[in-house]
């Protein structure tokens, strides 16, 4: 991917500085400037989409929240500003089409009330928004559009487009969370490792004859998997994957035909599958940046790595990344963007970035591998992990958000 280029005619006069100058307003972004907020730096935002309107991640797409997550952003008062309630995941069940053998944990083993919740997106973009709104010290440059960036000594200049010209802003540490086509990752010229998992997957929300009783279940087919999630509207949020090549096709079908495809891939522990929303189509390429760190400089969020949904990880992990910078910025207050801060994070990130990203490859490539001599290996898999406490609740932890070095905020139970 070649840097950001402009048309627009260029401002030679730098503009102001800010300790922090985010790039991006999605889930990751947002979540960030509100936890820089309780630090009281001057931190700037720069966002593709005009006020008053949300960025499009902000759709009808069904979040899964780990139980880490949960408590971090209850911290942060944006659990309170949801207008529709969470559903709690108090079970998750994991099986595969034609495999012997099935993984059930419950909540309750572990002395948790749940292992996460699952949340609308555009619910939660719209928390994200009002608690934005109540911060007093973010400037937030929008619509706005980032075109590239220089570094001179202690500052990054950050250059957007805004009002159809071209303007510099200055930051001690400029922050990439603009998403897994990265303008700032590029920008950086820091390079990433794709996996196109040949795979779209179908989101909707889902109406059953039987309401959501607080069960996860994940269903692995050779062309990806189906996941049925409780909402707290009543409905369920469906993800389903089909080949790639069948993606234009699948988008097509009318609602009793999508529901039958569901039907048949997940099976009747919901009941039978009664109505539909409209659907979106996600393809499903995994994209990880070589290193996350550069000069006054860092990537967070799917701005460092995207990978598949299988075990619901991204945000969450995002949200961690997010974090972690944020304690950092604490208690390293001096120079926000210091090579010493920089290292730090990516050495505190590393473990749980590395593990997770194996986690969700792994699973996506081993479940959708339809070799018949995979089909006993994955069975005693399952079994084991159904079966051995110590390996199950290595996997529970993993579930709930704990895994490395676990920010403070996410170790904190709401109130």
């Amino acid at each position: 991917m070649q840097p950001p280029s402009s048309h627009f005619p260029t401002s030679r006069t730098d503009g102001p500085t800010h300790d922090v100058v985010i790039i991006g307003g999605g889930l990751v972004g947002a979540s960030l400037a509100i936890a820089l907020d309780r630090l009281g730096m001057d931190v700037a935002q720069v966002e593709a989409s005009p006020a008053g309107s949300l960025p499009p991640v902000f759709d009808q797409r069904n979040l899964s929240f780990a139980d880490a997550t949960v408590n971090a952003l209850s911290a942060l008062g944006v659990m309170q500003e949801l207008l529709l309630p969470p559903a709690p995941i108090r079970r998750i069940h994991v099986s595969r089409a034609g495999d012997f053998g099935r993984v059930c944990m419950a909540a309750s083993d572990y002395g948790r009330e749940a292992f996460g919740q699952v949340v609308v997106a555009s619910d939660f973009g719209q928390a994200l928004e009002t608690r934005l709104a109540q911060l007093q010290g973010m400037t937030r440059y929008r619509p706005a559009r980032f075109v590239g960036c220089s570094v001179d000594g202690d500052l990054c200049r950050v250059r957007i487009a805004q009002d159809g010209e071209e303007r510099t802003v200055q930051a001690r540490l400029l922050v990439g969370a603009d998403g897994s086509a990265s303008g700032v990752r590029a920008a950086l010229g820091i390079d990433a490792d794709e996996r196109d998992y040949d795979q779209t997957l179908l989101v909707a929300r889902v109406r059953a004859s039987r309401a959501p009783d607080g069960t996860a279940w994940e269903r692995f087919t050779a062309h990806g998997p189906t996941a049925v999630l409780p909402r707290g509207d009543g409905h369920y949020g469906v993800v389903h994957g089909v080949a790639r090549s069948q993606a234009e096709a699948a988008m097509g079908w009318d609602d009793a035909t999508y529901l039958a495809h569901i039907q048949a891939a997940f099976g009747w522990r919901a009941g039978r599958f009664l109505s539909a929303g409209p659907r979106s189509a996600y393809p499903m390429v995994r994209v990880v940046a070589q290193r996350t760190v550069a000069a006054r400089a860092v990537l967070v969020g799917n701005a460092a790595q995207s990978m598949h949904p299988v075990g619901a990880q991204g945000f969450n992990l995002g949200l961690r990344d997010a974090l972690t910078l944020a304690e950092l910025l604490a208690e390293q207050r001096d120079d926000p963007g210091s090579e010493q801060l920089l290292a730090s994070y990516a050495q505190r990130r590393r473990e749980d970035r590395e593990r997770t990203l194996e986690f969700s490859d792994g699973l996506a490539r081993v479940t959708a591998n339809d070799a018949p001599l995979l089909r006993p290996l994955r069975a005693l898999g399952m079994l084991a992990v159904d079966r051995l406490p110590a390996l199950q609740a290595r996997v529970a932890g993993g579930a709930m958000g704990y895994r490395g070095q676990v920010p403070a905020l996410c170790r904190r139970t709401p109130a």
